[in-house]
C-alpha cells in the first residue's frame, strides 16, 4: 500500500497500519514539528518526509492508495478561549490542505480525524467537503483513556471496537519512585489533601458507579467518597462470587488541588484517565493528577509518566524516548490512539 500522511506527528498512522497487518510499499509524510519528526525518524527511518503541507504538490502522489491525517484542533478545541466556530479561520485553512491533498492525489481511500468537541458548524462543513458522515469513537473502548474523536472515512465496515475494559490502574508503571520527576507533589501535601477530601466527601466523585446485583440487574450507586466508592463498585456476594461493575468509560474525580482548575483536579486510577492534552496549565496539565495507593496504606498524588501516557495512546513503551519529557507529553497528546486507527484500517482487508 502507498500511503500519504498529512500532519503526521509521531507517525501513529504508520504504527497503526503495521498493527492492522497491512503491508506498506511507500509512506510519505508532511510534518513540521522538529520533536515529532525526531520520534518518527527514530522509529521509522524508511518514512519519506516532505515538510509543510502548504508547500506540498500533492499531484506527486497521484494514484496513492490511502490519505490519512488529522489537522491541528488547537483552533477549534473547547479548551481554547475564543475558539473558532466558523470556517474562515486558521483551523479550517489547515483542514482545506487535507481536502486539497485528497483532490490532487486522488487517493482511493481516506481517513480524517478531529476532536469531538469542535463546533457543529465546522463538523457539518467537514462532512460536506469530504462527503461522508463522521463516526465518533471513544478511545476508552480500547485503552484507559477517555478520548472522544470524530473519524471521517470511506473505508468500509467501520463499527465500534469491542470494549476491552481497561482501567488506568491496569497500565500504571510498577516500581516507580514517588521522588521521580514525573510526580508533581510530595507527601508533605497529603494532610491538606485529606482535609479537603473529608470536607467535600459528598461532592468529589463526578460520575455515579453502576453495578450488577445478584440477579444480574444493573443498579446505580450514588457518587461517594473515594474510600468507599470501589467497595461499592466491586463486591462479593454470599456465595463468594465477585460482582463486577459495569464498564467504566469516564474519569472518576475524587478531589482537587488549589482552586481545582485545569491541571488541578485529582482522579481515581480505578476509572479512565482524562483526555491527554498537548497544552494546558496546572500541575497535571497534560495528563491529569491521580491518587496512587501504596502497599503500606499511604498514597501519593501525581501526574502520569511519559510511558503511562504512551500506554494510554496504545503506543509501545518508550516510543517517544529521546526527547525531553515536556516534548514527549506534547507529542503523545497530539497523537492518535493507535488501536482505534488500526481497528478502522482493518476495513481495508481485501479491498486493495
Amino acid at each position: 500500500m502507498r500511503v500519504l500522511s498529512l500532519f503526521d506527528g509521531i507517525s501513529c498512522g504508520m504504527l497503526a497500519l503495521q498493527r492492522a497487518g497491512i503491508p506498506i510499499e511507500e509512506y510519505h509524510a508532511f510534518e513540521i514539528d522538529k520533536y515529532a519528526l525526531s520520534v518518527s525518524q527514530r522509529n521509522f527511518p524508511e518514512i519519506v518526509h516532505h515538510g509543510n503541507v502548504f508547500d506540498g504538490d500533492f499531484t506527486e502522489f497521484k494514484g496513492f492508495d490511502l490519505l490519512i491525517g488529522g489537522s491541528p484542533c488547537t483552533y477549534w478545541s473547547v479548551a481554547k478561549n475564543n475558539r473558532e466556530t466558523s470556517c474562515d479561520g486558521e483551523g479550517f485553512r489547515l483542514f482545506m490542505e487535507y481536502v486539497r491533498a485528497l483532490r490532487e492525489s486522488e487517493c482511493r481511500y481516506f481517513l480524517y480525524e478531529n476532536n469531538f468537541s469542535i463546533h457543529q458548524n465546522i463538523v457539518e462543513e467537514i462532512t460536506k467537503r469530504l462527503g461522508v458522515e463522521p463516526v465518533m469513537i471513544n478511545s476508552a473502548l480500547v485503552s484507559a483513556q477517555n478520548r472522544k474523536r470524530y473519524y471521517w472515512t470511506n473505508i468500509p465496515n467501520v463499527i465500534q471496537p469491542i470494549d476491552k475494559g481497561i482501567l488506568l490502574t491496569d497500565i500504571l508503571e510498577s516500581g516507580v519512585s514517588w521522588q521521580d520527576k514525573s510526580y508533581c507533589m510530595t507527601s508533605s501535601y497529603h494532610p491538606t489533601f485529606e482535609d479537603n477530601l473529608n470536607k467535600h466527601r459528598n461532592t468529589l466523585i463526578a460520575e455515579p458507579i453502576a453495578v450488577n446485583d445478584e440477579n444480574g440487574k444493573a443498579r446505580t450507586i450514588k457518587a461517594q467518597y473515594a474510600r468507599s466508592a470501589m467497595a461499592n463498585a466491586v463486591r462479593t456476594d454470599r456465595f463468594g462470587a465477585t460482582m463486577v461493575a459495569e464498564p467504566v468509560t469516564k474519569p472518576i474525580r475524587i478531589g482537587r488541588y488549589g482552586s481545582g482548575g485545569q491541571g488541578q483536579r485529582i482522579y481515581s486510577v480505578h476509572g479512565k484517565s482524562v483526555t491527554l492534552s498537548a497544552n494546558g496549565g496546572g500541575q497535571g496539565a497534560k495528563t491529569g493528577l491521580y491518587r496512587i495507593d501504596l502497599p503500606d496504606g499511604n498514597y501519593i498524588i501525581r501526574k502520569l509518566t511519559p510511558v503511562e501516557a504512551e500506554r494510554l495512546q496504545t503506543l509501545p513503551d518508550d516510543y517517544t524516548a529521546g526527547i525531553s519529557n515536556t516534548q514527549r507529553y506534547k507529542c503523545i497528546g497530539n497523537g492518535w490512539t493507535v488501536d482505534v486507527i488500526a481497528h478502522i484500517l482493518k476495513g481495508l482487508e481485501g479491498q486493495l
